[in-house]
C-alpha cells in the first residue's frame, strides 16, 4: 500500500515535538511537509522550532518546512508556561538558519495543488494557516483529502479558560471558518486526548539514547513532566498530539461518530468554546466525525511501538 501523503500543520511544543518523533518515520505516511502556526509558542519561535526538531531527528526524508506569521486573535496567549520559555523543554537546542522561509499556507496550498484529492493535514495547532489557505485559494479546499483536527471539546471543558480548548481559543475565527469548511473532517477532542495519561512509566520506556529519538525525547520530556507536577499537582502528562496521529495511523482505537460542530466567537466567558448539536431532534447539519471512544491502553502501546520501530508496526 502507498503511504498516506500527509501535512503535519503544528505549534510545537513538546507534544507536538512527540509527534513529531511518529510522524516523520512512520512507514505509512509521507510527510510532505511540516508546517508551523503560532500556539504553543509565538510564531517566530514555532517556526524555528520546527526547524530544531527536523534536525535533531534528521528523519529519511526531509519535508518541507513553513513558517508561521502571527495571528490576528487580541486574546492570544502562548502556552510557554507549560512548555518553556523556548516551547522545547528549555534544553538550550542550536538551529541553523533558516534561508528559503515560505509561509505555511502557501506551502499548504502549493502541496495540496500538486497533488488533488491525496493530501490530508493534520491539525495539531490553531486553524490559522487552514483558514488562510482557504482565502488564498478557492479550490483549496476542494483538493484536501481529508484534515485531522485536535482541537475542541464535546462535553464544554476547557483547558485555557472554563469553556475553551487551547488551540480553538488562539484563533475561533479560523476555527469556525474550518469548521464550516466543505471537507471530510475528523475531530480528535479534548474529552478523548485527556484520557491518555502517559505515567513516569513513558518516558522509562522511551528509546534508549542511542537512537536519534530517544535521545530528543528524553531531553525535551522531563520538562513536561515536571511542570504538570508543580503546577497540576499531576505524576502524569497529556501528550496530546501524538493521541491524534494514532487516530490517522491506528483508526480501529476510536470510535467516531457523525456530528454538528460550531465555535463561539463571540461571548466574554465562552470564546473558543465548541458547541455541539445534541438535541434529540437535530437542526444543525453534521459536518465532521468526532472521536468519542478511545482505546487508552492501545493507543500507550501503540505510541512506544511507532517510537521505536525496533518493536516492530
Amino acid at each position: 500500500m502507498m503511504p498516506r501523503r500527509l501535512i503535519i500543520d503544528c505549534d510545537p511544543g513538546i507534544d507536538d515535538a512527540v509527534a513529531l518523533c511518529v510522524g516523520l518515520f512512520a512507514p505509512a505516511l509521507d510527510i510532505v511537509a511540516v508546517t508551523a502556526v503560532e500556539g504553543n509558542v509565538p510564531a517566530e519561535m514555532a517556526s524555528t522550532n520546527v526547524q530544531t526538531i527536523i534536525e535533531r531527528l534528521d528523519p529519511p526524508k526531509i519535508p518541507r518546512i513553513g513558517c508561521a506569521s502571527s495571528g490576528n486573535n487580541l486574546d492570544y496567549r502562548d502556552a510557554r508556561f507549560v512548555h518553556g520559555k523556548d516551547g522545547l523543554g528549555e534544553v538550550g537546542f542550536e538551529t541553523s538558519s533558516h534561508h528559503q522561509r515560505k509561509p505555511s499556507e502557501k506551502i499548504i496550498c502549493d502541496e495540496v495543488k500538486a497533488d488533488p484529492g491525496n493530501i490530508s493535514i493534520i491539525c495539531l495547532g490553531p486553524l490559522t494557516n487552514i483558514a488562510r489557505a482557504i482565502q488564498r485559494d478557492a479550490a483549496f479546499i476542494e483538493n484536501v483529502d481529508q484534515l485531522i483536527i485536535m482541537g475542541g471539546s464535546v462535553a464544554g471543558i476547557g483547558n485555557i479558560t472554563s469553556a475553551a480548548e487551547f488551540n480553538i481559543y488562539c484563533d475561533p475565527e479560523s476555527a469556525q471558518q474550518v469548521f464550516d469548511a466543505p471537507v471530510q473532517k475528523i475531530l480528535i477532542p479534548l474529552d478523548i486526548t485527556m484520557q491518555v495519561h502517559f505515567t513516569l512509566d513513558f518516558l522509562r520506556e522511551l528509546p534508549d539514547k542511542t537512537s536519534r529519538i530517544g535521545r530528543f525525547l528524553r531531553e525535551v520530556l522531563p520538562h513536561l513532566y515536571r511542570n504538570y507536577r508543580q503546577r497540576l499537582g499531576q505524576e502524569s502528562v497529556h501528550i496530546h498530539d501524538v493521541v491524534a496521529l494514532m487516530q490517522l495511523l491506528e483508526p480501529d482505537l476510536f470510535e467516531l461518530v457523525s456530528m454538528a460542530g460550531q465555535v463561539e466567537v463571540g461571548g466574554e466567558l465562552s470564546r473558543g468554546a465548541t458547541l455541539f448539536d445534541q438535541r434529540s431532534k437535530r437542526q444543525w447539519p453534521n459536518n465532521m466525525e468526532v472521536a468519542r471512544v478511545v482505546d487508552v491502553t492501545a493507543v500507550k502501546q501503540a505510541v512506544l511501538r511507532y517510537l521505536d520501530p525496533q518493536l516492530g508496526f
